[in-house]
């Protein structure tokens, strides 16, 4: 897909969802598997400011995976930073280290052409209402219960980690969003019970109609998945961390009302109004304590979503 084609939804991530000013620098960081996502996001950038740098390295190996010192330099010294890259750079100490230098920044890891073309085709301070909504339904919780008819029925204890709003609106500086976005999130301080993943997952995409992936969770680990190529990709991160690679770390609920059906894309999908997403691995740039280079999200597409045992209202797409 040519540059053009990819210009009205860089246009959304440059102007409504990062708000870049002509007084501002901005730094697109890519790989050599995303560069024509990373070249329409430059050109836009590159029409509002004279302090706009691309700035391109070889994919990684497993998202994430650090970047090499030198893009991690040029993160940290950006106002803007945007990263469409083939692996995830959102849960790095590069990424934390940015936001913390006050970088205001999204990544947009797995994008590609279809994705960046349907997802960033979004109202997003509609999006934001619907953050707003969800979090304010479980932000003082202090148990969440998450059921389906797949055979989903796991509860978390949140304790003293807060909730998160991904509304990819980024104007403040140290902030931080996935685009696509649309979700409220957390690192629950532990959790037990089973996931049945019916939706959306790595290394698959979008499962079968009669295909799903199990885990068992106890006491904030997961400790069995009944799905050999997922608990593969996990022992191979164990393999250097132990057993942080196997930390349950996220519960998600989707807020993207534009997304109406699931496309096979992680990034896209686990934001659809109305899902849950749950990971496992890192969640130290979410919250959490732990590292690890690994941090797999799988969805679940027929939540029911229980805040301290009251049921709560999840979004409806706009179908």
């Amino acid at each position: 897909m040519n540059n053009s084609s990819l210009q009205a939804p860089a246009k959304t991530a440059v102007e409504q969802c990062m708000n870049l000013q002509p007084s501002e620098s901005c730094v697109i960081v890519t790989d050599d598997e995303r560069k024509a996502i990373a070249e329409a996001l430059y050109t836009v950038a590159a029409g509002i400011t004279d302090d706009a740098v691309l700035v391109r390295y070889p994919p990684g190996d497993q998202h994430g995976e650090e970047p090499p010192t030198a893009v991690t330099d040029a993160m940290c010294a950006g106002d803007v930073v945007l990263a469409p890259t083939t692996k995830s750079l959102s849960h790095t100490n590069a990424r934390t280290d940015a936001t913390a230098a006050g970088a205001r920044m999204a990544t947009l890891p797995g994008i590609t052409d279809g994705v960046f073309l349907m997802g960033l085709d979004a109202d997003y301070e509609r999006i934001r209402e619907a953050c707003t909504t969800v979090h304010g339904q479980v932000r003082d919780a202090e148990e969440i219960r998450v059921t389906s008819p797949q055979g989903t029925d796991i509860t978390f204890s949140v304790g003293d980690r807060g909730w998160l709003e991904d509304t990819g609106i980024v104007h403040e500086p140290g902030t931080f969003s996935n685009l696509p976005a649309g979700e409220v999130f957390v690192s629950p301080q532990t959790a037990d019970g089973t996931v049945v993943i019916d939706g959306t997952m790595r290394p698959y995409g979008r499962l079968e109609t009669d295909q799903t992936i199990e885990w068992t969770v106890e006491n904030g680990q997961v400790t069995a998945i009944d799905d050999d190529r997922v608990r593969e990709q996990i022992e191979t991160a164990a393999a250097d961390v132990g057993d942080a690679a196997y930390n349950f770390a996220e519960l998600g609920i989707g807020t993207n009302v534009a997304v109406t059906d699931l496309v096979g894309s992680v990034l896209l999908d686990e934001k659809a109004g109305g899902t849950v997403h749950l990971a496992i691995g890192d969640d130290h740039g979410i919250g959490g304590d732990v590292q690890a280079p690994i941090h797999l999200d799988g969805v679940v597409t027929e939540p029911t979503v229980y805040a301290d045992g009251a049921k709560i209202t999840l979004p409806a797409n706009e179908e």
